[in-house]
Order: C-alpha cells, then sequence, then structure tokens
C-alpha cells in the first residue's frame, strides 16, 4: 500500500460523507465543543485589565489544547487499531467541511425568497449573515447570499483542506478552532475589542493564503477574463484583508456588484463597492455558483491527492 494512502484515505471519505450528508443538525459536532469552550473562557476571562493578554492567552490555550489533542489521539489509534485511526480522521475530514451544507443555507434564501416573498427571505437570510435583514430589498438578500457563499466557499471549505494537506487533520481541526474563535470574539466593537483582537490577527494570518487561492481557482474553473480583473482590482478594498478576494471573484464572474453600505446592530457601515454593474441577480443563477462551488473544491480534492500519490 502506498505510505501516503494514510493521508488520501480520510480526505477522500471526508469529502464524500460531505456531499452525501452535510451537517446534519442534530448530529454532535466538534464546533459546538469549539464554541462552548470559547463562551466559556470569555465569560471568565473578558472583564478587568489586560483584556488583550487574556484574548491572546485564551485563543493559544485552545489552539494548542485543539492541535496536541487531535494529533495524540489520533497517533494512538494509528498504534492500536488502523481501521479505527482510518475512521476517526475521516469523521475529523468530514466535519471540517462545510461545502453541502453552506450550499443547502444559500439554496434555502433563494428559494423562500422565490416562493414566500421577501419578508419571509428576509427572515431566513438572518440564519446566515450578520447584517441586519430586515430592511433589505430582494437584490440585497440575494446579493448577501452571493456574497455570504463566496466568502464562506474559502473559509468553510478551502482553508480547511488547505491546512489538511499541511498538517493532516489536527492541522484541519486547529483551522476550525482559529475560525470559530474569530466568528465568536473576534468583533472590533465592545466588549470584544481587545479581547478578540488576537483571535481576529490569528484568522487573519490562517486565511491569507486559502482565500487568495480559492479565488484565482473560481475563476479558473469559469474561465472568466473579468474574474480575473476583478481579483486584481478589488480583491485589496475589503474591510477584511481576505474576503474580498472570492468575492471580487464571483463578482466578475456573474458581472455584479458586491459591497456597499450595510447596517450591523443597527449601526451603518460603510463598505466599498466590489465591481462595477449594480445588475439584478436571478433566481436561476444560483446553479451556476454551485458549479462552481463544487468545481472549486473537487479541484482541491484532487490536487491534494495527487501530490500525495506522487
Amino acid at each position: 500500500m502506498h505510505p501516503n494512502w494514510i493521508i488520501i484515505i480520510p480526505l477522500l471519505a471526508g469529502y464524500a460523507a460531505d456531499l452525501l450528508l452535510g451537517d446534519p443538525r442534530s448530529w454532535p459536532h466538534p464546533v459546538r465543543l469549539f464554541g462552548g469552550l470559547i463562551r466559556k473562557g470569555t465569560e471568565g476571562l473578558n472583564r478587568g485589565g489586560g483584556r488583550f493578554v487574556k484574548g491572546m492567552l485564551l485563543t493559544l490555550v485552545l489552539c494548542g489544547g485543539t492541535y496536541a489533542g487531535c494529533f495524540f489521539l489520533l497517533r494512538e489509534l494509528e498504534r492500536l487499531w488502523m481501521p479505527a485511526y482510518y475512521i476517526a480522521a475521516s469523521i475529523g475530514v468530514f466535519f471540517s467541511l462545510a461545502n453541502r451544507s453552506l450550499l443547502q443555507e444559500g439554496w434555502a434564501v433563494f428559494d423562500t425568497l422565490q416562493r414566500e416573498g421577501l419578508d419571509a427571505g428576509r427572515s431566513r437570510l438572518s440564519w446566515i449573515v450578520g447584517r441586519d435583514t430586515a430592511f433589505l430589498s430582494a437584490q440585497q438578500v440575494r446579493i448577501a447570499v452571493l456574497e455570504s457563499m463566496s466568502e464562506n466557499l474559502s473559509d468553510g471549505v478551502i482553508a480547511p483542506l488547505f491546512f489538511y494537506a499541511i498538517g493532516g487533520v489536527p492541522a484541519m481541526m486547529l483551522y476550525k478552532m482559529i475560525n470559530t474563535l474569530d466568528s465568536m470574539i473576534g468583533y472590533k466593537r465592545e466588549p470584544y475589542r481587545m479581547f478578540g483582537r488576537f483571535a481576529a490577527r490569528l484568522d487573519d494570518v490562517a486565511n491569507l493564503i486559502p482565500a487568495r487561492i480559492t479565488a484565482w481557482l473560481m475563476v479558473l474553473v469559469t474561465g472568466s477574463g473579468r474574474g480575473w480583473r476583478f481579483v486584481v482590482r478589488y480583491g485589496a478594498k475589503h474591510a477584511s484583508p481576505n474576503s474580498g478576494y472570492p468575492e471580487a471573484a464571483l463578482a466578475g464572474i456573474l458581472d455584479c456588484r458586491f459591497g456597499g453600505p450595510n447596517t450591523y446592530g443597527g449601526v451603518l457601515v460603510e463598505k466599498p463597492y466590489i465591481g462595477e454593474t449594480d445588475r439584478m441577480i436571478e433566481h436561476k443563477q444560483f446553479a451556476y455558483v454551485v458549479y462552481i462551488n463544487h468545481a472549486v473544491t473537487a479541484l482541491v480534492v484532487a490536487a491534494i491527492t495527487l501530490i500525495f500519490l506522487i
């Protein structure tokens, strides 16, 4: 047997499981455990002085513990019984990927908007985005979904695969902890402004390469010259150092415009526009976005497999 099957088999099995099952809400999930640990640590530490140091220490302890715990567990399973290792590692890959659930959530908003109307579409959108949705137009609802789809293709799919290629399931789980920390405490507003700053910067660093890989692969699988130009022109204009790249790619591919002002928690936040044409997004275009997500994911999985087979 090829020595790297220990990497390839869990990758392919976990990828196939995500394609077939997605993320069933009733199943236990490590991200829920991560969220509980972060919440408990935040409640105990995010008070008084020295909040930046406290937040940094919490982040380092949780990230280090996640990597070490996963590494030693898998190593012990490998030593005791290889089938147990393959099962555990495949489950780890499965839980770390979110492409099917991402597409399901995006489609749910488009479908609800189409069948039940604007108010229902706004309400369904609030499940997946942080912005205020109560006064969004139908066009703004669809744009918000597409922005979320492109950004989450990077941090929910391609980034975990990138870390898997570097360090297997332990690195993949480490990334998921970093990403969960950022989503829970990496805010610029109080009471997280100082406490979550280190976690937010760590997430920026972790996504630096995956976000750009995602953008270029989106352009590659669509053959969009305009997507290429948008990545170069608009990728760095987003408030996030990473999110703008996949968003710019999709805006270019669809020839539409993302960004602009949005309200978060009742506060108006001015964001630069990504793109030039304020073109109406049609319901049927979601199918093309599904193709892009699946094609980019399959390409990365195939590339990792080939790298470890050579």
